[in-house]
């Protein structure tokens, strides 16, 4: 018996872990519009590769029964309604990420720096404040006036060639948790290092390789379609 509850705990977890790379099929399951006699013989061969053995169907069956029920997946289905409703998707590109450790005259001179950017309203910016350290991105053009303007302050990093992709997201997103995790574990599945996370109520941006931007906008696109 003992023997028995340890395989179908491993089958538990490899279905699980199938199921969770493949977001519209947990959608799905979180429905009740699946046959899950029919899912389990699709998933079979998988499953089995994975784990070295021949398993029983009813032995999927009653895996993917347990996560159709799991409140975790009923969870998904909320995110997955919100991000069918992602926006505007803005991709801006040739950007510079400042970062500097907060000191008395930072504030005096991100209001330079601000004077500067008003000048060309074209020229992206955006700026971030934590409790030890703050942020600037902006426009390559504009990386000789933040090292003249912060000349005295101390950079602890300066990041080049990265872009920025900014999400609109509806309303309902502060009202349905899990939604960043959801986005953020996608492109994590894909590789994308993501240098800065900047949030406001309904949209945010984050900041990545030029090299990655790509298929960093086709994963957040993607999420549309789940």
């Amino acid at each position: 018996m003992h023997f028995t509850t340890g395989i179908m705990k491993t089958i538990s977890s490899v279905v699980e872990h199938y199921i969770k790379k493949k977001p519209f099929l947990q959608s799905a399951l979180a429905q009740g519009i699946i046959n899950l006699t029919s899912l389990s013989r699709i998933v079979k061969p998988e499953i089995e590769a994975e784990l070295g053995k021949d398993i029983r169907n009813g032995a999927i069956v009653m895996a993917l029964k347990r996560l159709s029920d799991d409140l975790e997946f009923r969870a998904t289905h909320k995110i997955i309604k919100v991000l069918k409703n992602i926006g505007e998707i803005t991709v801006r590109s040739s950007l510079t990420d400042f970062t500097f450790l907060l000191s008395d005259s930072l504030l005096e001179n991100q209001r330079l720096l601000l004077k500067e950017v008003n000048k060309d309203k074209d020229v992206f910016y955006t700026s971030s404040r934590g409790v030890n350290e703050s942020n600037i991105v902006v426009s390559n053009s504009l990386d000789k006036t933040v090292e003249t303007l912060f000349e005295g302050e101390r950079c602890t990093q300066k990041a080049e060639n990265l872009s920025s992709i900014t999400v609109k997201l509806p309303s309902e997103n502060v009202t349905v948790p899990g939604i960043y995790y959801f986005i953020f574990q996608r492109l994590a599945w894909e590789g994308i290092v993501l240098y800065e996370v900047i949030s406001t109520t309904n949209e945010f941006t984050i900041l990545v390789d030029d090299e990655h931007v790509d298929i960093a906008f086709k994963t957040i696109k993607d999420l549309k379609t789940l």
